[in-house]
């Protein structure tokens, strides 16, 4: 089954997050910015991914149309496991994560796509399970940065069916508005995205210990600095949660044996496709760690986090952003009423996007290679 055309897209779908957006990640993040990636094959069979990510969509889009296209056409769609190992070795000079990372997840995802749609059935089927037809959603906020406005987000999720609720601040107010907003039984997560030293950490850590949180999430800076995350979680009192900037299964492996995480997190769009996502739940099973994947966006990769967390981590709960998009190629597939995520039944990732969507909300134009 050949690759015989490749194409990659763009889009930029607006979003309320029910408050004025504060700057994340260094930009006002007001809009979901995806990029989509079709293979298709000379079987009539296509696949599609999606890499990481946001604000960086088009550098990530240039590996994929400048060095993995030409690579790509006439090779063998089926043969996943191989073009996965011969494509890292032959990027590697160009680095180990990033924009060529984000590439070759995105081609993982399509050539799964593919697969499953040969063989007649959903990823999760294909992949030996048999899960819930929905799992539970946790309602992931954006950061608002204002003690009432984090309490009445809170609140919304709450009305929403959320029983996990996550928040993105960096701050005890506005965490303990959070709390006292949703009351002592929801759950209640806090990721802070890499703000601080060990040692800040660790007095963070204990100050939020009247929130009861269920986990505490990259709370030191760098990411990389493993054994200090591992103080952290050794004298902070909360469990701690990483994973979504590791650089591929070796680093996870590397965060188990420092005794870094209570929680992994690996990022399906980021970390090298769900082939990468089965060896690091291997790892984290071995290791004892619990598996609850990271999901912070809306295309393919939402798709393929359905069927992963249905997959390896059904009892887990599945992260959605708590926004509300203006559209969605995916349609009612990537909501969450009553706090609980449909998982896909058809073959494959379950479904292909709406083009009328695609087409809607497309920044700039299709690129399409050929033989």
């Amino acid at each position: 089954m050949k690759i015989v055309a490749i194409e990659t897209s763009l889009t930029r779908i607006p979003f309320d997050m029910g408050a004025k957006p504060v700057a994340f990640g260094g930009v006002g993040w007001q809009a979901m910015n995806t990029l989509w990636l079709r293979i298709v094959t000379d079987a009539g069979i296509e696949g599609w991914g999606e890499g990481f990510g946001h604000a960086c969509v088009p550098a990530t889009r240039t590996v994929l149309d400048t060095q993995l296209a030409p690579l790509l056409l006439g090779q063998d769609a089926r043969d996943i496991a191989g073009l996965r190992a011969r494509l890292a070795k032959t990027l590697h000079l160009f680095g180990r994560n990033g924009p060529h990372l984000y590439a070759l997840s995105a081609l993982d995802i399509a050539l799964w796509d593919i697969a499953g749609k040969a063989a007649g059935l959903p990823l999760w089927r294909l992949w030996g399970a048999t899960p819930p037809s929905k799992l539970r959603a946790y309602a992931s906020l954006l950061r608002y940065g204002a003690p009432d406005l984090v309490a009445a987000a809170a609140e919304r999720a709450a009305a929403r069916g959320y029983r996990d609720i996550k928040l993105h601040e960096i701050a005890v107010p506005m965490v303990a508005a959070a709390r006292k907003a949703l009351g002592p039984e929801p759950r209640l997560m806090v990721d802070t995205n890499c703000p601080w030293t060990v040692a800040e950490a660790t007095a963070m850590a204990r100050a939020l210990a009247p929130c009861d949180l269920t986990w505490l999430e990259e709370p030191v800076w760098p990411p990389e600095d493993l054994a200090g995350l591992a103080r952290v979680r050794a004298s902070g009192g909360v469990p701690i949660a990483a994973g979504e900037n590791a650089a591929g299964p070796m680093e996870f492996h590397a965060a188990f044996a420092a005794g870094a995480v209570d929680i992994a997190q690996p990022s399906v769009i980021k970390i090298g496709g769900p082939s990468a996502m089965h060896e690091i739940a291997a790892l984290a099973r071995a290791a004892g760690v619990r598996l609850v994947p990271h999901n912070a966006y809306f295309g393919a990769g939402y798709l393929a986090s359905l069927h992963l967390n249905a997959t390896l981590a059904p009892e887990a709960p599945f992260e959605r952003l708590f926004i509300d998009l203006e559209a969605s190629p995916y349609h009612d597939l990537v909501t969450a009423p009553g706090g609980e995520a449909t998982v896909p039944d058809g073959p494959g990732l379950g479904r292909d996007p709406d083009p009328e969507v695609l087409a809607r909300y497309r920044v700039g134009e299709i690129a399409r290679h050929t033989a």
